[in-house]
């Protein structure tokens, strides 16, 4: 009994940790490179306000909290496309399974630039070349329950960043835990550590120029070949740590409560709440805020609804998933996800 309660003693205080560094008041905005690592996927979690540390069981636990996939006792693929401010296409793709007493998956993440025209001082209207930029992140993650109420994940990362002919590479690892109580409607604490990782540097022939090393001598190499040696950055590390709670739990309803306090290093601290409504585990409706007592932040308000259709065959199911995101002066974010179960 003694055991089982040390896992929750640290995530709790942790948890206090996290509450009294809202307190603070030093942002790093821009100062991480790929931070589309920091989007957060999927629309059910996404219209909870990405409130999803704690609550996190299905396929999209790979992102949130790798420890949710203990949860799953079934295979689930699912695939989510954002459309994101700017233009901009945001696309998440994942399949987990039991497998080796725990269960494992592959996810795909990746933010794209539509082709653009290619333009300088002189030639304001066009190169006749297009460029086009992409950022990538292909993830491997297990998760197993220790206890029958601790469970441990972890997910391992390739990160890409592409402009044009250019490109910066490193790897990260996420890890999570859960820990289920009885307390509160069988109170559930979730903590993961994100995107802890190698620094990246954009290289590429798009950094080669040519030199003279002396133009005001006669007769010298005016074309010697050098590449542009620019920084390297960090990859944006984050800390999330959160409770879900489900008072009402028939066989006819389902109604969650979640909270997340997010202590990120590039930005301010903030928290995210959520709520989740099901009606015989075929109908859902759900709201949330994301990014509360978040500076200079744009909207927060989020809500979606989902139907699950069942296969004819055990366990089998659909899942049609849609969430909206107020973005403030950037406008409404829309997210769909399509997921079958198996």
């Amino acid at each position: 009994m003694k055991s089982s309660l040390i896992p929750g003693s640290l995530a709790l205080a942790s948890l206090l940790l996290a509450g009294s560094a809202l307190g603070q008041n030093v942002s790093k905005v821009g100062t991480t490179v790929g931070t589309f690592l920091s989007i957060g996927v999927g629309p059910r979690a996404m219209a909870q306000g990405g409130a999803f540390v704690a609550a996190a069981d299905d396929a999209s636990a790979l992102y949130w909290n790798p420890a949710g996939l203990a949860r799953m006792r079934q295979g689930e693929a699912f695939a989510a496309h954002a459309e994101w401010v700017g233009g901009l296409d945001f696309d998440y793709v994942a399949a987990a399974m039991p497998l080796a007493g725990g269960a494992a998956g592959v996810s795909v993440t990746m933010l794209s630039v539509p082709e653009m025209l290619v333009r300088d001082e002189v030639r304001q209207e066009g190169t006749g070349e297009t460029f086009d930029a992409a950022d990538l992140a292909i993830g491997l993650s297990y998760g197993r329950a220790i206890t029958d109420r601790f469970s441990l994940g972890g997910t391992f990362k390739y990160v890409q960043s592409r402009i044009w002919n250019s490109r910066a590479q490193g790897f990260a690892v996420d890890i999570g835990t859960q820990f289920r109580t009885d307390f509160a409607g069988g109170l559930t604490i979730g903590a993961a550590i994100t995107n802890f990782g190698t620094d990246m540097r954009l290289d590429g022939r798009d950094l080669q120029r040519f030199y003279d090393a002396n133009p005001e001598q006669d007769g010298d190499n005016g074309r010697l070949p050098v590449n542009l040696a620019l920084d390297r950055w960090d990859l944006p590390l984050g800390f999330q740590i959160g409770v879900a709670s489900t008072p009402l739990n028939t066989r006819m309803q389902r109604l969650t409560f979640s909270l997340d306090a997010l202590h990120p290093a590039d930005n301010y601290e903030s928290v995210n709440a959520g709520a989740e409504y099901g009606f015989r585990e075929r109908l859902f409706l759900r709201g949330g805020y994301e990014g509360m007592f978040l500076q200079d932040q744009e909207g927060g308000f989020a809500g979606g609804l989902a139907v699950h259709y069942p296969l004819p065959y055990e366990g089998g199911l659909v899942k049609l998933d849609y969430a909206y995101r107020n973005a403030g002066r950037l406008n409404g974010i829309h997210v769909v996800g399509l997921g079958v179960t198996f």
